[in-house]
C-alpha cells in the first residue's frame, strides 16, 4: 500500500485539508480521508484530460502509428495528463479513415505505465465552414452527411467521442441530431453562425464550443452570433485555449465569467512541435513554422496573412495561465482541466477521486507549479 499526503486535495467537488489517500498495489484508490497536519505542504489534485490535441514530441496524431501515439501519450502525461482524445484536422477521406482506424489500434491496445491513455478519438473535420476553415484544407471539406459520419465511425470502431461541426452547413443539424443519438458529443466550431443557426444547433444536441472565439463569427451587438450564443448559453460548455497567443486575457476573464467554473473547459490544440525547439512541422499535411510560441501556417507566412495553425500550449501551463489571467484559483484552475471536460463527455468518472478509481494524481507546489504526476499509482 502506498500513502500520499499533502496540505489540500482537490476532488470534483471540493477541498479536502490535510489527506491522506492510500494507493493499492493494483494503482486504485484505496482510501482517501482528511488526516492529521503534516509539514507537506503541497497540493494534490485530480490529473488533466485534454480533449482537443493534435499531437507532441514531433509527432502528429494523424501518423496514427503505436510508435506515435505512445510518443504522445508520454510527452502528455509528463505534463500532467492522464487521458487525452486524439484529434484529427481535415484531410483527403482515404487518408481520414486511414487515421482513425490506426487510432482505434492505439485506443484498444495495452498502455505503458508512464503514458496517458487515448481514450478516445475527436474529429476536427471535415464538416466545417469554408469561411472559418482556419488551416484546414479548403478541397477535404465535407458536406455533413450521416452517411459519411457513420463510415468514420465505422473506421474507428465506435471510439469517435467527440466531433466539431459548422452548425450553418446544410445537413449540419441532422447529422448532429444523429451523432447526439449514437452517443457521439458534438462541439461547434470553425463556424460563421448567427445567433438562430446557433440555437438550432443547441435544440439539435449539441454540447460544446470548439476553441472559442477562434475560427468563430466576430461578436457583435446586434447580431452575437456562434461566439456571443456560446458565452450566453448555459447548456454549452466552452473550450478555450489559454496560452495569450489565440486569446487576450482580457477575453479569458470575459470567457470565464460567462461560463464560470461549470462550463468552461481548457484544453491546448497542441501540435506536433508541443515540446519541440522552434522549427517547421507537420499538422496532417500542413506545414506549420513555429516560432517564439506561435504557430503558424507556412504557406500564410508568404502572403502575410499569418494564420494560426493550432498550439505548444501544455496543460499544466494552461491551468497556469488560466490562474494568472484570471486570478482563478488552483482549484477552479484543474476543475476546468479534468472535471469539466469528462463531465461534457458523459465519463465524469474519468476525472473523480473515488475507492476504486485509478490514482490519477497532480501534486502542485504552494505556488501553483505542476512538481509530481501519478499515473495509474506509478509515480512519473
Amino acid at each position: 500500500m502506498k500513502n500520499l499526503t499533502a496540505r489540500t486535495l482537490i476532488t470534483s467537488d471540493g477541498i479536502i485539508n490535510n489527506p491522506r489517500v492510500a494507493i493499492d498495489a493494483d494503482g486504485l484508490i484505496a482510501s482517501f480521508e482528511q488526516g492529521e497536519p503534516t509539514a507537506e505542504d503541497s497540493t494534490l489534485a485530480p490529473a488533466f484530460f485534454d480533449i482537443h490535441v493534435h499531437g507532441a514530441a514531433g509527432h502528429d496524431a494523424m501518423e496514427a502509428t503505436p510508435e506515435a501515439i505512445a510518443a504522445i501519450a508520454k510527452f502528455l502525461a509528463s505534463k500532467g495528463v492522464a487521458h487525452f482524445l486524439p484529434t484529427t484536422v481535415t484531410a483527403p477521406i482515404d487518408r481520414t479513415l486511414r487515421a482513425l482506424e490506426g487510432i482505434a489500434n492505439a485506443i484498444e491496445a495495452s498502455h505503458q505505465p508512464d503514458e496517458a491513455l487515448p481514450v478516445g478519438i475527436h474529429l476536427e473535420g471535415p464538416f466545417l465552414s469554408h469561411a472559418k476553415r482556419g488551416v484546414h484544407p479548403p478541397a477535404d471539406l465535407q458536406p455533413p452527411t450521416i452517411a459519411l459520419f457513420d463510415r468514420m465511425q465505422q473506421a474507428a470502431r465506435g471510439h469517435i467521442r467527440l466531433m466539431t461541426i459548422a452548425p450553418e452547413i446544410p445537413g449540419a443539424l441532422e447529422l448532429i441530431a444523429h451523432a447526439t443519438r449514437s452517443g457521439v458529443r458534438t462541439s461547434l466550431g470553425h463556424s460563421d453562425a448567427t445567433a438562430d443557426e446557433t440555437h438550432a444547433a443547441i435544440a439539435a444536441g449539441a454540447t460544446s464550443a470548439t476553441h472559442t472565439f477562434n475560427a468563430m463569427r466576430r461578436l457583435d451587438h446586434r447580431e452575437p452570433g456562434i461566439a456571443g450564443i456560446v458565452l450566453d448559453s448555459d447548456k454549452l460548455y466552452a473550450e478555450l485555449i489559454c496560452d495569450g497567443v489565440h486569446v487576450a486575457p482580457e477575453f479569458v476573464r470575459l470567457w470565464l465569467r460567462a461560463k464560470s467554473d461549470a462550463r468552461a473547459i481548457l484544453m491546448t490544440d497542441g501540435i506536433s512541435a508541443t515540446g519541440m525547439p522552434d522549427a517547421n512541422y507537420w499538422l496532417g499535411e500542413l506545414e506549420v513554422t513555429v516560432k517564439d510560441g506561435r504557430c503558424l501556417l507556412a504557406s500564410s507566412l508568404a502572403d502575410g496573412t499569418e494564420t494560426l495553425a493550432g498550439s505548444v500550449l501544455t496543460m499544466d501551463r494552461a491551468v497556469a495561465n488560466l490562474q494568472r489571467f484570471t486570478g482563478a484559483t488552483l482549484a477552479t484552475a484543474v476543475r476546468l482541466a479534468s472535471r469539466n471536460p469528462a463531465q461534457m463527455l458523459g465519463i465524469k468518472d474519468l476525472a473523480e477521486i473515488a475507492v476504486g478509481r485509478p490514482a490519477n494524481l497532480n501534486r502542485f507546489s504552494p505556488t501553483g507549479d505542476l512538481q509530481q504526476t501519478i499515473l495509474r499509482g506509478h509515480v512519473l
